[in-house]
């Protein structure tokens, strides 16, 4: 099922279609290819298995010249969690502004819980192919084979596709996202949180990012921690990472010269939680998370001459033209 009635003004790219439609059939890959399937996704319509491949193996060599901690100039816009919520995902670019026309950096958990993970994660890796200068976009702990075969995305595909081919397309991916990134040498982001074995970003640099997500170890940790109350290090409910106190980020942020640690990975009611006397910031950008929390949406808006102090902006859920009716009984993956 397609959401192919969506409001085309929610378009989260500016249309060039009129300026790149005389290619020659058979060229290699140009931008023509990808403003194409841009028209595609921003209507809600699936690439075809075909395209997926073509938009992973050049997605794979624009990723590559990425490094562990991609340095990101401001302005920029920081969003949190997707979770397959393409309604939201168009109305986040209706809020914050199209691409290019306005820089994006996504901290990872596209795919799974929500109906539209497909649309959701290939429109994003679309975007990046098309505008790489323009928007960035980082590994989540769902961006992993282990964890997408049980939340919903591997579902999804096989049966959107008949096959588990494109699933193994995307996740083959997700091993070359970057881990993190630094705005401007200030802000720090990254999908969870801070670990015992990272001192500082050179530690980050060094790690080898291009494999499936360990369930161990500082890469596992930057995915999955969660900053806490309580001071130090201790033990995270959720079965990997750490959670870590307000000493802990505010000795990182010192050690590395950083005013802010930016990071997603937590449903928080108001769309945005600052912890930690201003030393950390969770974002998340999925509103009625799962279709059934209530919560709102934010993305956080850092500023070309005041970086210091970001701004938020916050949003409800899009109308749900086209999505399966959401009071029928809830897949038990989302609970």
């Amino acid at each position: 099922m397609t959401a192919a009635n969506a409001n085309a003004a929610t378009s989260p790219i500016r249309s060039s279609l009129s300026s790149t439609t005389s290619a020659p059939l058979n060229a290699p890959s140009s931008h023509a290819d990808f403003e194409q399937y841009l028209a595609k996704l921003t209507h809600g319509t699936p690439l075809s298995e075909s395209e997926v491949q073509h938009l992973c193996n050049k997605a794979r060599e624009t990723l590559t010249l990425e490094a562990n901690v991609q340095p990101v100039s401001a302005p920029v816009t920081v969003c949190g969690d997707i979770h397959g919520q393409w309604h939201d995902l168009m109305e986040l670019y209706r809020i914050g502004g199209s691409t290019p026309d306005t820089n994006y950096l996504f901290m990872g958990d596209y795919v799974d819980r929500g109906y539209y993970s497909v649309e959701t994660v290939s429109l994003l890796v679309c975007l990046k192919v098309r505008y790489p200068e323009r928007i960035h976009i980082l590994r989540g702990n769902h961006e992993s084979r282990q964890i997408t075969q049980v939340y919903g995305f591997y579902d999804e595909c096989v049966r959107k596709y008949g096959s588990a081919n494109v699933w193994k397309m995307f996740t083959d991916l997700f091993d070359y996202f970057p881990l993190t990134a630094v705005v401007e040498n200030q802000i720090f982001c990254l999908h969870g949180g801070l670990s015992p074995s990272v001192d500082t970003l050179d530690h980050i640099r060094q790690l080898d990012r291009v494999q499936e997500v360990p369930h161990e170890g500082p890469m596992c940790d930057l995915l999955w921690s969660d900053p806490d109350d309580r001071q130090g290090w201790g033990i995270s409910p959720r079965g990997a990472g750490f959670t870590f106190g307000q000493d802990v980020s505010e000795q990182y942020n010192q050690r590395n010269g950083l005013s802010l640690v930016a990071r997603a990975h937590q449903l928080v009611m108001e769309g945005y939680n600052w912890s930690h006397n201003k030393n950390v910031v969770t974002i998340f950008s999925a509103p009625n998370y799962c279709y059934r929390c209530g919560n709102q949406a934010a993305i956080m808006e850092v500023g070309e001459n005041d970086k210091s102090k970001p701004s938020f902006l916050q949003f409800d859920p899009a109308p749900r033209r086209g999505e399966p009716h959401v009071n029928r009984r809830t897949p038990d993956y989302f609970l």
